[in-house]
């Protein structure tokens, strides 16, 4: 006899399994390898292989994923990524579906980022909030005397405020030294804003004291942007007397220094455009200020050309404006007639309402039809409780039948006893029994008391 046959599954129902297991068993990972074979098509998604020098793995980077992600990506990178493990079920292709992408080793910095982060948060170094003068008189602009921040920074205020001082503290802005270099140029700035305050106008170097502190470089990776999540940095920014706005990076970028500030800003050139406003924007809101002042005085005084026109033309003899008077007071009492005999009518209509609504709403005739209503609930109240009660009767009738149908008397009057001890158990064997025991023998009209003599055997 020939083996059965395997029932077999189909393609689709075998790829949809092993997607399931695997996501079921892996959950989210990190991998880490080289970018290979990266693709952008016009779809938005990217797609690439990372590898090592044993394997590789396809990766599925979804755009709604990929365009939150500020890590660039090239062939030849290497990077970590964090996703879940899946199949591609019409092609049956093992893939990693890629969550969020980070540049190898960052990983380590990020979670030494957020560990400095929550303690000086607990500290309280992130609690400032002073406002900054607008426009400020004189800024402390520290930052790299090179970067391309001071140029952003400085082309910015002379274009919207020429107005404002700026003096530069040239500081490294990356690297060990810097850390250091910036907390040296904030205690020179607020040692110079004491010293100033503490002097007469005259004997100022400067002129006027530094009012507001901008601290500034432009973007980079996260180790070129570390000098600025230095805690010694945070905390002298925090303690800085005058108040300070910081622009570190771009706007994705988030630094301690930026949390410890007073202000952030997303860009230098956006810190520019916070600290002063633009200088043309005042001008075109002075000229427009000057024309609606101008469009005010002409259109005052046409106004009171006007009404001077008016009050000519109504200055008249007194006679023609007491007849005027009068023709209106003749007007006014006319409708005050009208208006009480509209009003007497209306208060005819209404009583004859009201005396209607009573004749309805009599009290005797409502008396009369309740003692009807009343009259024939208790009819059928009375019919009701009459049928209830034969119902009722019917049904003790028949239970007390079907109760004497299984009555154990009922049994006993059909020459049937009863055998009870001296304790009232029934005696159902003669096993039950000594010769000489007194019994008790229940008929079915009255009790026996009856005495063994002896056991019998059937």
């Amino acid at each position: 006899m020939p083996a059965p046959t395997p029932q077999a599954i189909s393609v689709s129902d075998l790829n949809r399994q092993a997607r399931q297991l695997l996501e079921r068993g892996f959950g989210d990972c990190w991998v880490e390898g080289e970018i290979s074979g990266l693709a952008r098509p016009a779809s938005g998604h990217i797609y690439f292989s990372l590898k090592d020098a044993k394997a590789q793995l396809k990766c599925a980077f979804f755009r709604n994923r990929a365009g939150l992600s500020r890590t660039p990506l090239k062939d030849g990178d290497r990077i970590r990524v964090r996703g879940k493990v899946s199949i591609f079920e019409p092609r049956g292709d093992y893939q990693l579906i890629v969550e969020a992408v980070q540049p190898s080793g960052e990983g380590e910095l990020m979670a030494a980022y957020e560990r400095l982060k929550q303690t000086l948060q607990a500290e309280g170094a992130f609690a400032n909030a002073r406002p900054l003068p607008y426009p400020p008189q004189h800024l402390a602009l520290i930052t790299s005397p090179t970067g391309a921040a001071i140029c952003d920074v400085l082309a910015v205020l002379r274009a919207r405020w020429p107005m404002v001082r700026v003096s530069v503290f040239p500081v490294p802005v990356q690297g060990r030294e810097a850390p250091p270099a910036l907390i040296r140029a904030l205690a020179l700035v607020n040692r110079q804003a004491r010293r100033d305050a503490s002097e007469n106008d005259a004997q100022r170097p400067n002129g006027t004291p530094f009012d507001a502190i901008l601290v500034t470089r432009g973007g980079g990776s996260l180790e070129d942007l570390w000098a600025f999540n230095d805690e010694h940095l945070a905390r002298a920014i925090f303690r800085s007397a005058l108040p300070v706005m910081a622009a570190i990076g771009h706007e994705v970028d988030h630094t301690l220094a930026e949390f410890a500030a007073d202000v952030r800003a997303p860009t230098p050139s956006a810190a520019a455009e916070r600290l002063v406003p633009d200088r043309r924007d005042l001008t075109a809101s002075l000229e427009q200020a000057r024309a609606r002042l101008v469009r005010a005085w002409q259109g005052r005084a046409n106004a009171e050309s006007q009404r001077l026109d008016h009050l000519r033309a109504r200055l008249r003899h007194p006679g023609e404006r007491l007849a005027q008077q009068r023709q209106h007071l003749t007007t006014l009492e006319q409708r005050l007639n009208s208006a009480m005999q509209r009003r007497l009518g209306d208060e005819r209509q209404h009583l004859s309402a009201v005396a209607q609504r009573f004749t309805r709403h009599d009290p005797a005739r409502t008396l009369a039809r309740t003692r009807a209503q009343v009259a024939d609930l208790q009819t059928r109240l009375e019919t009701a409780q009459r049928r209830q009660l034969q119902q009722a009767r019917q049904r003790l009738e028949a239970g007390a039948r079907e109760l004497n149908a299984v009555s154990p008397l009922a049994v006993l009057g059909r020459g049937y006893a009863i055998l009870q001890d001296d304790d009232g158990q029934v005696i159902r064997a003669a096993s039950q029994t000594q010769p000489g025991q007194t019994l008790t023998a229940r008929l079915g009209d009255g009790r026996l008391k009856l005495e063994v003599k002896r056991r019998l055997k059937r």
